[in-house]
C-alpha cells in the first residue's frame, strides 16, 4: 500500500468515528426533524451519470446535505447541465422469519433491518464496517489548472482510495455493513467511462450470514430463514422545472407524479427479455399546458422531464448453494406510497416489521403495475399520499445457514433526450414550428402529440442502456476502453491568445489515436465545441487558442481518443476519454498587456445597460464589466455616489485586464446609479474613474 491510500484510509476511517460519536444514539435523534445526512458519501462521477452513495448502504432523503430543498440529489444524467437529478430517496430492508432478537429476548415472527428511506441508524442496526467505505480506481483523475489555480470538480468530488490497473470499470465504490440480524452486506458499485457505457451504473450485492450482530464484532451462530432483501426506488425525474420555477407544483420535485412500471416479470412469456422496473415524469393534473416532459412554458420550451429512470436485474442467486440466475427474481414488485409510515425504520416494532416484510418484500406481483393502475389519468390525483408512489423490488426468499451468502446483481440507468434534441423539441413545441418531424419520420401539425412522442422515446434509450449493462455483466466487465486521459491539464492566460498544455501519458496505450479539445463560453455547465484535433502521426501536447474574443469567460477539457476499431456499437468511431476528467471550472480569458501607469484606464461598457446585455459579453454573463488599461497589479475600490464602498478588488494577476460580475463584497447584485471606481498601485499612484449602471 502506498503512502497516498495509508494516509486515505487513516483519514477516511478517522472521520468515521467521529462521524459516527457525533451521531449520537440514532439516526432519528441525530437529526432534527427526522432529516438525516449521511456519515460519508462517496461519488461516481466519471461520466455523464453521476451520483453520491452514503456508507449506510441506501442513499435516504437528503442524505448528501441535509437540507431539504435537497431532497432531489443525485442520479444526475446528463450530468454536464445543472438540476438533472433523477432520485429523490431510497431503502434498502433485509428481513428474516422467526428470529430471536438478543437486545430484547423476544422472538419477533419478521424481523427488518436497514436504511431509508427517511433515516438510518449506523451504530445500532445496519453498521458501517470502519475503513470498508472506498473508492477504487483505475487511475487518478488528473490535475487541472486554469492560470496556476486547481480548476476541476473532479479536485473534490472524485476521491480515489486506491489504484487498480486491471480493474474493468473506472471507478468501483466498496461499502460493507453488518447488521443486528447477523447479515453482512458488501456493496460494489461500479462506473465506466466509455461513452457507450456513460448512462448506467452496476450495483453488486453480496449478503452472507456471518453472525456478527454488532460493531464490537459480537458473533451469534444461527440458520436464518426466509430472508428477503428489498430496494426502494423513489424517483423524482423534474428537478430542472422545479429549481428554475417552470414546475406546475412544487410536488413534482419529491416525485408525487412518478408514474411506475415494471416488465419481464414472467420469464416463459414470449415476449421476455430482461426483469427491469422504471420510471417517467407523469403530466402533472394542475397544468393548464400540455405537460408531457415538463416543458418550460414561460420562455424557451426547455424539458425538464425529457427521460425515464429504472433499474434492470442482470443476475440473482437461485439459492445459498445454487449460484446460478433465478429468473424469477425479483419475486416482488410492489409499489409504495412514499411518505407511508414504511420510510421510517424501527427494528423493534413487530407490526411494522411484519407488514413490510409481509406486504413488500416476499408478496407476490400484483396484477397491475403503477402505471396501469393510472392509466391515462393523473399520476399525482391517482393517490392521497403527499409524496407520491415509489417503486419496490424483493429479492428471496433464501435461507442462509452460518457462512452462506447470496448475490444479488442489478444495473441502473436513465436514457432519454441528449440535451441538444431536448432544446430542439421543446423550442420547436413552445414556438409551434410546425410541421412538426415524429421521431418515425412522419410530419405532424400537432405539437403535443410531437412533444409526447418525442419524450417517449426515452423509453428506447433506457432499454438500450439495460440491454448494454446485461452485456457488460456478463463479459464480466470487460469492455473496450479508451487511451487513459492525460495526467494533468494545464491552460494559462495570455494577451495574445489563451495557451493548452497537456501530459503525453496516453501515447503509449493500444488504439491511441490523439486529442481533441473542446471550448465552452461563458460558464463550464454547458454545449462544448471542437476547436482542435490531431491523430497519432501529428500528436502534440500542446495547443495555443488564438479565436478566444476579449471579454468572454472560456473553459476548456482534453480528451484522447483511439482509432476507432474497438468501437462495437459505433465501428470507426473513436472510443474517447471522459470530459468529465480534464473539465475546467474556472474560466480563462484573453487578457491584454499591463500598461506603466493608470491614464488608460477604461470600464467597458459605460454606461452599463441591463436591456443592451446581448451586446455585452454574451447573455450567459450579463452582469460584467471589465476594467482595462490597468497595471500589473492595483486595488480596486468601487464607491457609491454617495461614497459608500461597495467592493474591493485585488488585481495581481500581471495583465491588463480585469472583470468584475457588478456584486458587492456581500455578492448582492448592484442598482441602478452613478459609481465611483478607485484605482491604487502599491506606490501610491490613484486614479478615479466614473461609469454609470442602467436596470
Amino acid at each position: 500500500m502506498n503512502i497516498r491510500k495509508i494516509h486515505r484510509t487513516l483519514k477516511s476511517a478517522s472521520a468515521f468515528w467521529v462521524a459516527l460519536f457525533l451521531l449520537g444514539l440514532s439516526g432519528r435523534e441525530a437529526c432534527s426533524q427526522d432529516r438525516y445526512r449521511s456519515l460519508a458519501i462517496k461519488w461516481l462521477c466519471v461520466n455523464d451519470l453521476q451520483s453520491t452513495f452514503a456508507i449506510e448502504g441506501a442513499e435516504v432523503e437528503m442524505h448528501r446535505t441535509g437540507n431539504l430543498p435537497e431532497q432531489n440529489d443525485g442520479l444526475r444524467w446528463p450530468a454536464l447541465f445543472q438540476y438533472q437529478d433523477c432520485w429523490a430517496a431510497k431503502a434498502m430492508w433485509i428481513g428474516t422469519t422467526n428470529f430471536l432478537d438478543p437486545v430484547k429476548g423476544i422472538t419477533y415472527p419478521y424481523k427488518v433491518v436497514g436504511a431509508g428511506t427517511a433515516i438510518a441508524n449506523p451504530k445500532t442496526e445496519i453498521m458501517p464496517v470502519p475503513g470498508a467505505f472506498r473508492m477504487i480506481g483505475r487511475f487518478y483523475s488528473p490535475r487541472v489548472t486554469v492560470d496556476g489555480l486547481e480548476a476541476s470538480d473532479m479536485k473534490l468530488q472524485d476521491i480515489v482510495d486506491e489504484i487498480d490497473t486491471d480493474l474493468p470499470a473506472d471507478r468501483m465504490i466498496i461499502n460493507q455493513l453488518h447488521t443486528t440480524i447477523g447479515i453482512t452486506l458488501t456493496r460494489k458499485l461500479m462506473s465506466f467511462s466509455q461513452q457507450n457505457h456513460g448512462n448506467y451504473f452496476i450495483y453488486e450485492y453480496i449478503f452472507k450470514n456471518t453472525g456478527i450482530i454488532d460493531l464490537k464484532g459480537t458473533r451469534i451462530e444461527r440458520t436464518l430463514t426466509d430472508c428477503a432483501f428489498h430496494f426502494w426506488l423513489r424517483y423524482a425525474i423534474a428537478n430542472e422545472g422545479f429549481k428554475k420555477n417552470w414546475y406546475p407544483a412544487a410536488s413534482v420535485s419529491w416525485g408525487k407524479n412518478t408514474v411506475n412500471h415494471t416488465v419481464g416479470m414472467d420469464p416463459m412469456a414470449a415476449d421476455f427479455e430482461f426483469r427491469a422496473q422504471y420510471a417517467w415524469y407523469g403530466p402533472f393534473s394542475s397544468a393548464t399546458w400540455d405537460d408531457w416532459g415538463a416543458p418550460d412554458n414561460k420562455v424557451s420550451g426547455t424539458l425538464g422531464a425529457a427521460r425515464m429512470a429504472g433499474t434492470v436485474t442482470l443476475h440473482a442467486d437461485k439459492s445459498a448453494s445454487d449460484p446460478s440466475d433465478d429468473l424469477y427474481q425479483p419475486q416482488c414488485t410492489r409499489f409504495i406510497l412514499s411518505d407511508s409510515p414504511m420510510k421510517i425504520s424501527n427494528q423493534y416494532d413487530a407490526q411494522s416489521m411484519a407488514k413490510k416484510y409481509t406486504e413488500y418484500m416476499v408478496a407476490p406481483h400484483p396484477e397491475k403495475t403503477h402505471a396501469e393502475l393510472v392509466g391515462d389519468n393523473f399520476a399525482d390525483t391517482w393517490t392521497t399520499d403527499a409524496g407520491g408512489v415509489s417503486a419496490g423490488q424483493g429479492f428471496g426468499p433464501y435461507t442462509l445457514a452460518p457462512g452462506d451468502s447470496v448475490r444479488l446483481v442489478f444495473a441502473e440507468a436513465v436514457g432519454g433526450l441528449c440535451r441538444e434534441k431536448n432544446l430542439e423539441v421543446g423550442g420547436n413545441w413552445f414556438n409551434n414550428r410546425s410541421p412538426f418531424t415524429m421521431p418515425d419520420g412522419s410530419v405532424s401539425t400537432d405539437k403535443d402529440a410531437y412533444k409526447k412522442a418525442w419524450v417517449l422515446t426515452a423509453k428506447d434509450s433506457l432499454f438500450k442502456a439495460f440491454r448494454r449493462a446485461i452485456e457488460t455483466y456478463n463479459k464480466g466487465y470487460v469492455i473496450p476502453q479508451p487511451p487513459p486521459p492525460p495526467e494533468w491539464f494545464n491552460v494559462e492566460s495570455a494577451g495574445d491568445k489563451i495557451g493548452l498544455s497537456w501530459a503525453d501519458n496516453a501515447v503509449q496505450a493500444d488504439h491511441f489515436d490523439g486529442y481533441e479539445i473542446w471550448r465552452a463560453v461563458n460558464k463550464p455547465d454547458t454545449f462544448y465545441q471542437k476547436i482542435f484535433s490531431c491523430n497519432a502521426s501529428n500528436a502534440v501536447h500542446t495547443f495555443d487558442d488564438t479565436t478566444a474574443d476579449r471579454g468572454y469567460k472560456y473553459y476548456y477539457y482534453v480528451v484522447t481518443k483511439d482509432d476507432g476499431s474497438q468501437n462495437d456499437y459505433q465501428p470507426g468511431v473513436p472510443l474517447v476519454s471522459s470530459k468529465f476528467f480534464t473539465k475546467t471550472n474556472e474560466p480563462a480569458y484573453l487578457r491584454r498587456q499591463a500598461k506603466e501607469n493608470l491614464e488608460s484606464i477604461r470600464i467597458v461598457p459605460n454606461p452599463y445597460h441591463i436591456k443592451a446585455q446581448k451586446l455585452q459579453f454574451g447573455t450567459d454573463s450579463p452582469d460584467q464589466i471589465a476594467f482595462f488599461g490597468l497595471p500589473a497589479v492595483c486595488t480596486i475600490r468601487i464607491f457609491t455616489e454617495r461614497g459608500e464602498l461597495i467592493r474591493t478588488l485585488d488585481h495581481k494577476n500581471n495583465s491588463g485586464d480585469e472583470l468584475w460580475d457588478s456584486t458587492t463584497d456581500y455578492k448582492q447584485v448592484i442598482v441602478s446609479g452613478l459609481y465611483v471606481a478607485v484605482f491604487e498601485t502599491p506606490d501610491g499612484e490613484v486614479a478615479y474613474r466614473k461609469f454609470i449602471v442602467i436596470r
